[in-house]
């Protein structure tokens, strides 16, 4: 049985979802204002584990992520680059999902946009009005937090003498938690931003009833799992147990899972320091997505990660080292038959990598059971001791393995034609618009890519390197 730590109860418990064979799954998505860099990714590649994992155990899975399209930075930067804000977020959400395939990450089945769902936002803020929990001030609603017992539950905040009640209100959409107040719902217009017209007046949403609204609209008033980053408990997903139970009265969210934070080089992400790196950042080095992926994958989900380049290098060795693994496995002519010891390698090795997965997600022991696998494999090859039956149970295995992890196959992951024809078509988009700067860069990400451009008459043809 799988077991995930709860961040409301601090244990490891029996994940028991409220279907015994649908698991629906809620994972906090970018806020898309510039490209997502390696510390979002860890969060997004840990959340495609679980939902590797769940199918893999039998679980159907309905598993959502938003888009964050509207906010304070977003709206900030549109306005800078005199886009509307649709132009703006179209085109990063673009750049999110062409890194989020290459990483090999599984499309959730269900991506909603902020913007697009404003009225079940305005529905919801209307319910919590009616159950007392909001007031107005200003053309702005807020959230009273001191008319919701649990609040702080998750976070195991200590909140004597923090809540003031009207008096004291945040209307940023990110705070600290020195900011325990009283949050903005609804945001009343402002000069040069967009806005809607709602009952609720001219304006728009806070961050934090987005997901409430979308999760429960798709998933139900209680589902499964909610997912995200450790730095989203507080105030994000403290807000939105107290807007959604606040408005239906039940429990929200059976488990609350959180990846911890991304190190650099020992230190923590920082602008000021110069070590954000966004995945392009490393491609543009020369790193594969499946080094990239080995290496965000190769700590507890529940521990600092430590990402150094040092650490990526290794990760790029082992992972052409498991290729070539998979390639000599599936080459080796074996002789007709089957032996004991194969089928108790296989069972033993089936058996290490799931108790290490239904152990909290362990992915460094799910690894070590892989390499154990690898290194006993290799030996029997090099005996000439597997026979056919033994070879076609061994690969089984890989591409079991393979189904939760993705870390086997080509050494850097193929790019499928559509990604590329879609870095073509943008990059003939920005000559149009004499945005040669961008046009240049995407030439020199297909050239990193083994994509060559030919100008023809009949326009740009590109085919890969031989």
């Amino acid at each position: 049985m799988i077991k995930l730590y709860y961040t409301l109860t601090h244990r490891v418990e029996d994940f028991q979802p409220l279907d015994r064979t649908e698991v629906r799954m809620y994972v906090c998505g970018p806020t898309v204002y510039d490209y997502a860099h390696i510390g979002n990714f860890r969060t997004f590649i840990i959340a495609d584990l679980l939902r590797r994992y769940l199918k893999y155990q039998g679980y159907r899975l309905v598993h959502v992520m938003n888009i964050t399209d509207v906010d304070d930075k977003i709206i900030a930067r549109a306005v800078e680059q005199k886009l509307t804000l649709r132009e703006y977020t179209d085109k990063y959400i673009g750049y999110f999902f062409e890194d989020f395939d290459l990483l090999g990450l599984q499309r959730p089945e269900m991506v909603p946009r902020a913007t697009d769902h404003i009225s079940e936002m305005v529905d919801l803020i209307n319910c919590l009005g009616r159950n007392g929990h909001t007031y107005k001030s200003d053309g702005s609603t807020y959230f009273r937090i001191s008319t919701f017992d649990k609040y702080g539950s998750l976070s195991r905040m200590n909140l004597d003498g923090n809540i003031a009640g009207a008096s004291d209100r945040v209307d940023a959409d990110e705070y600290d938690k020195e900011n325990v107040r009283d949050f903005v719902l609804w945001k009343a217009a402002k000069p040069g931003e967009p806005a809607w017209e709602t009952e609720l007046g001219n304006g728009r949403p806070g961050w934090h009833i987005e997901c409430s609204a979308m999760s429960m609209k798709v998933l139900g008033e209680s589902f499964d799992i909610h997912a995200g980053g450790v730095d989203l408990v507080f105030p994000h997903h403290e807000n939105e147990i107290a807007q959604s139970e606040g408005a239906t009265g039940k429990p929200f969210v059976r488990y609350w899972v959180h990846a911890e934070f991304l190190m650099v080089e020992g230190q923590k992400m920082s602008k000021s320091l110069g070590n954000v790196y966004t995945f392009r950042d490393l491609k543009a080095k020369g790193y594969t997505p499946r080094a990239v992926r080995y290496l965000l994958l190769s700590g507890h989900y529940r521990k600092q990660l430590n990402f150094t380049f040092e650490g990526l290098r290794q990760a790029q060795t082992t992972i052409e080292r498991l290729n070539d693994f998979r390639n000599r496995l599936a080459e080796y002519q074996a002789e007709p038959g089957s032996t004991p010891e194969m089928a108790g390698l296989i069972e033993k090795s089936r058996r290490n990598f799931e108790e290490a997965l239904d152990h909290d997600l362990n992915t460094a022991e799910a690894l070590a059971a892989i390499h154990d696998f690898t290194r006993e494999t290799n030996a029997a090859l090099n005996n000439r001791s597997i026979k056919s039956d033994d070879q076609k149970s061994l690969i089984a295995l890989v591409d079991r393995f393979d189904s939760v992890l993705d870390i086997f196959g080509a050494t850097g992951r193929e790019y499928l034609d559509s990604q590329v024809q879609s870095l073509v078509d943008e990059r003939e988009a920005a000559r149009r618009a004499k945005d040669f700067a961008r046009a240049d860069k995407i030439r020199e990400q297909l050239t990193e890519m083994g994509i060559i451009l030919e100008d023809t008459k009949d326009g740009v043809r590109w085919r890969r390197k031989k």
